[in-house]
């Protein structure tokens, strides 16, 4: 049968709209944090991108466990649930927070939401589709997600004009889309028998797990790593915004601009990625950051900055949804969720360089250097990908 006939499956909509309603309500508190941070907490620059690093990197070490305990049980739903759950309760937290404390916690707890289902998400995506559309599935997952990412920001606007850019009256609004979140995992997402429990199953540290994976997966995320360090905090793109003389009220415009893009391209490019090379779209989304970098690098003004942010976005919407392929096509059924997770924390602990780096850089040398620096671990990736290893098999 065609990929062009196979419907996609039931689950993966419904937790395409999981994903929609939680970063609807994740992305009205994030559109506006990093500005609460440096202008209602006080805190510089450098303390966002260690927050924002140390929130993504706990997503991505909880997603080692949740990836390999979904293997080891069976089941995905539980771990999908409890992860939502969580991060629905974190949400009262942002606007009651009075310190920069209080927000880590915050952002650590929700991540630690996002990391317990992400990888069993991500797994079950793949437990329920043909290989024929895999890339298919995630692309419509990835833009689902993404609707939601730019809606947020799109309501937070609205709200901050209604309440006078009270920023905590904002954040209790985020609480709403996450309930709704939550209650469509527990009526409408169910768990397939696609793959066994594995009841002689190791924890995914041990050498003998990390064996049965095969090079490619190794060589995905080796790329995925550099890339990473390439793509810091997007906390990083709305002080760009401010800076460059963004109205307060008018950030989450920001995320708005950059979620388009990345919504209207992920399905088209999942699509793309199950008729051609996985290593040519990536090429593509590598040059897509590194022209982003620089325009947000090299030329000043508000225009040429959300020029910079649409790149952005047009960067994820060709290599998120890719790279979450690429783990499922090298990596066994039975150790799927295991991949996942050990391709996050690889990914993550980057991430956590990336924005400490990324927030360093802007405090002790200036915000171009920051974005300089982006280009130049992007760049590094396109050459990974050009070395023969790498192209025999991405």
């Amino acid at each position: 049968m065609k990929p062009a006939t196979i419907a996609v499956p039931r689950a993966v909509w419904v937790l395409g709209f999981v994903s929609l309603f939680m970063d609807l309500s994740s992305e009205i508190i994030h559109a506006l944090l990093p500005l609460f941070l440096t202008t209602t907490l006080g805190v510089s620059v450098a303390v966002v991108g260690a927050i924002d690093g140390v929130a993504e990197a706990t997503a991505s070490i909880t997603k080692v466990f949740s990836g390999y305990i979904s293997d080891r049980i069976g089941k995905r739903r539980p771990l999908i649930l409890i992860g939502y759950g969580l991060a629905a309760l974190t949400k009262p937290l942002f606007a009651l927070a009075g310190s920069a404390e209080v927000v880590l916690g915050a952002r650590f707890a929700d991540r630690i939401g996002k990391g317990l289902r992400g990888a069993p998400r991500d797994a079950l995506v793949a437990d329920v589709t043909p290989p024929e559309i895999r890339g298919k599935a995630f692309g419509l997952r990835q833009s689902l997600d993404t609707i939601g990412a730019f809606a947020g920001p799109m309501l937070s606007i609205g709200l901050m004009f209604v309440f006078a850019s009270n920023i905590r009256t904002v954040f209790w609004f985020a609480i709403i889309p996450a309930v709704i979140a939550v209650l469509l995992v527990v009526m409408g997402v169910e768990d397939v028998p696609a793959a066994k429990p594995d009841a002689t199953a190791r924890p995914p540290i041990q050498m003998v797990d990390l064996k049965r994976l095969t090079r490619p997966f190794w060589e995905t995320t080796v790329i995925g790593v550099v890339f990473t360090l390439a793509r810091f905090s997007e906390a990083f793109l709305i002080l760009k915004a401010s800076a460059e003389g963004l109205p307060l009220a008018l950030a989450p415009l920001v995320l708005v601009v950059m979620n388009v893009v990345y919504a209207l391209g992920a399905y088209p490019a999942g699509r793309l990625s199950d008729r051609m090379s996985a290593r040519s779209i990536l090429v593509v989304g590598m040059f897509c950051l590194i022209l982003a970098d620089l325009m947000l690098a090299l030329v000043s003004g508000i225009t040429a900055a959300f020029v910079g942010i649409a790149l952005w976005g047009a960067h994820m919407a060709l290599t998120q949804g890719l790279f979450a392929k690429l783990v499922a096509d090298h990596s066994p059924a039975e150790l799927r969720g295991s991949a996942y997770g050990l391709f996050n924390l690889a990914t993550g602990v980057a991430l956590l360089l990336a924005s400490v780096t990324a927030g360093l850089l802007w405090v002790r040398v200036g915000a171009n250097a920051t974005f300089l620096a982006g280009a130049g671990f992007a760049s590094i990736a396109v050459l990974l990908l050009l070395i023969p290893q790498f192209r025999s098999h991405i």
